[in-house]
């Protein structure tokens, strides 16, 4: 019955959309990786979008739970948040969501993609 119900558990995504000021996205970018490095048990993954030729992101950070999330955050992790804070242009939009569709295409749809294209 646990192999049900660790197929039945979901992933968390904590999620920011903001804003940097003006050339402050690498900035953010290179904390963020530090920030990221720090991250021990229950962290799954993470997408650090941006809007080409803006200073607009949105980061999406995957996590076992909720309680995880909380776990990992660490004296690190609260120091690169403190040096990230003035790169915004102004406080990010924040949200703590449940993944409830994870789609993938299919390994023969994508070589089927690639014979088309080749063909092409």
């Amino acid at each position: 019955m646990s192999e049900f119900q660790d197929f039945l558990r979901r992933t968390f995504a904590y999620v920011a959309i903001g804003e940097f000021k003006s050339g402050k996205f690498e900035e953010a970018q290179r904390l963020y990786e530090e920030a990221i490095a720090s991250y021990g048990e229950g962290f799954k993954g993470t997408y650090l979008l941006r809007e080409p030729g803006t200073d607009r992101g949105i980061s999406i950070i995957f996590w076992d739970s909720a309680a995880d999330m909380e776990a990992n955050r660490t004296e690190t992790h609260e120091r690169i948040l403190k040096q990230m804070s003035p790169l915004f242009a102004k406080p990010p939009t924040t949200g703590f969501y449940e993944l409830v569709c994870d789609a993938q295409p299919s390994e023969a749809a994508i070589v089927n993609s690639i014979v088309h294209n080749l063909a092409s």
